[in-house]
């Protein structure tokens, strides 16, 4: 099951230990996928850093590494999100084989669709509305996403700005769900907030079923 609330673990958000506790408590909630990040962390700190989130993340929570293929490897880590300047997806498919998860980042539909064809199995699309927590990317808009999600046929997930006010209209642009750091890591309770959030977006997709 792919839950449609993806939520990114960040080592520099959450600290190590807040971060292997934020792992906890949503694989202890039942989320089936979680994204770790740690852009500012040596090889050696991502490899422990990965390792300790997916030991408490739990069997069930599968963990995808941000920007690093190696880390994930070692790790034993269920996938990779690869960015622009990242590993290629064709390269990475071929390293990894066919059960291995592979994310990546698309702004545009030509850039969308040769991820897919590559062998991406989901990609993340945004910035969708403003965000501190990224600074390498570029606002494209709920337009901007729509454009995507009509272009490819593997699960889009929205990203940047995200909140539990806004998140059901990237699925109104046709987005599989959403993706982000603030909304759950920064909430009193952050299993609460993952849940509150999954069910707004399953109700929103229903709901489209139903027009």
């Amino acid at each position: 099951m792919l839950h449609r609330c993806y939520p990114i673990v960040d080592l520099d958000f959450a600290g190590p230990r807040g971060a292997v506790r934020l792992a906890g408590a949503l694989g202890g909630a039942g989320c089936s996928m979680i994204q770790v990040r740690a852009k500012n962390a040596t090889g050696a700190q991502y490899f422990q850093f990965a390792s300790q989130v997916i030991d408490a993340a739990g069997a069930h929570c599968r963990v995808v590494v941000n920007d690093r293929l190696d880390v994930a490897l070692a790790a034993g880590a269920a996938g990779v999100h690869l960015g622009e300047n990242d590993l290629p997806v064709a390269r990475a498919r071929q390293l990894t084989g066919d059960t291995f998860i592979i994310g990546a980042t698309a702004r545009e539909p030509d850039a969308a669709l040769a991820a897919q064809r590559a062998g991406a199995n989901y990609l993340g699309v945004g910035a969708v509305f403003p965000t501190a927590h990224k600074h390498d990317t570029r606002l494209i808009g709920l337009e901007g996403l729509s454009s995507v999600t009509h272009a490819v046929k593997i699960p889009v997930f929205a990203i940047a700005g995200i909140t539990v006010e806004n998140c059901t209209q990237p699925v109104r642009s046709g987005a599989w769900g959403v993706s982000g750091i603030g909304a759950v890591a920064g909430a009193d309770n952050p299993a609460d907030a993952w849940l509150a959030m999954e069910e707004a977006l399953e109700l929103e997709r229903e709901g489209q079923k139903l027009l």
